[in-house]
């Protein structure tokens, strides 16, 4: 592993293409030291089975993405959610992560209140920090584009989910940086200082901006150094706020999933290395 490697994490997303004894195989033969797991192919594997199997390659799990989606106003759902939030704590105790991402969730059918749903996000981080501390995983509440708020995050700014996350000890709740939702803000560097102030920058993720965006849009994160934003920027910002953990990329791109995924994970290296390392 270079120097350049040594922070780097791959995010298990941007090369879904390969399974997660591919991705393994892979980031051990390039000398990638993290990988960022998503629950559904873990759980497809087995949770259990995973875990061995990214700790025999000695490799860290730095997130396991995602929990959240908590703006239900049913009883029901909520319920749900709350139940699904507990067993991603528990998935991300037993594949060795400290970090478990959050994306919130949008608005409730028929409801325009974003107020509210973030202080049904606030409600349920009240009964999740606690168990997740128990657990030894900290919630890290990510903020997404404003173009998600109607339908999957209404967080977002990084001062609105430090808003909700300050609520809370730092060790059970803080944030996720991530330069693909927070690039445009220019308030966003402060917010940074604001969340190293206190500890909670719980984790590290980047992704290119690049448009025109594909339809749908969620699937338009670019490759590092394809877009428009300063990868060395950003990495300053959250060191100058004291960040010293894992930097993980996390691209959702349908041309990259149609490529192989060794060679994607290979210029996802070089790209971090030449831009942000």
């Amino acid at each position: 592993m270079t120097a350049d490697l040594a922070r780097f994490s791959i995010n298990q997303m941007t090369v879904r293409q390969l399974s997660l004894p591919e991705l393994v195989s892979t980031c051990r033969d390039l000398g990638v030291p993290g990988v960022g797991l998503w629950r559904e192919p873990v759980q497809a594997y087995g949770v259990e089975a995973a875990a061995k199997l990214v700790r025999d390659a000695g490799l860290t799990v730095t997130t396991l993405c995602r929990g959240g989606f908590l703006t239900a106003t049913a009883p029901d759902e909520r319920a749900a959610a709350l139940a699904d939030n507990r067993r991603a704590v528990d998935e991300a105790a037993t594949l060795g992560t400290d970090t478990l991402v959050l994306v919130s969730g949008g608005l409730p059918p028929g409801s325009k209140d974003l107020r509210a749903a973030r202080e049904r996000i606030a409600d349920a981080l009240a009964e999740l920090a606690p168990y997740a501390e128990e657990h030894g995983v900290r919630l890290a509440i990510e903020p997404l584009h404003p173009m998600f708020a109607s339908d999957r995050c209404v967080v977002s700014t990084l001062a609105q989910a430090l808003d909700i996350a300050e609520r809370f000890p730092a060790h059970q709740v803080g944030v996720t940086v991530d330069t693909y939702h927070i690039w445009w803000d220019d308030q966003a560097p402060a917010q940074i200082a604001r969340a190293g102030a206190s500890g909670r920058i719980h984790t590290f993720q980047l992704a290119d901006w690049i448009t025109p965006l594909p339809a749908g849009v969620l699937n338009g994160r670019g490759q590092i150094g394809d877009g428009a934003i300063d990868m060395r920027e950003w990495r300053g910002h959250v060191e100058a706020a004291g960040y010293t953990g894992p930097i993980e990329v996390e691209l959702f791109n349908d041309t990259l999933w149609t490529r192989d995924g060794r060679e994607v994970l290979a210029e996802t290296a070089a790209r971090f290395a030449e831009h942000a390392g």
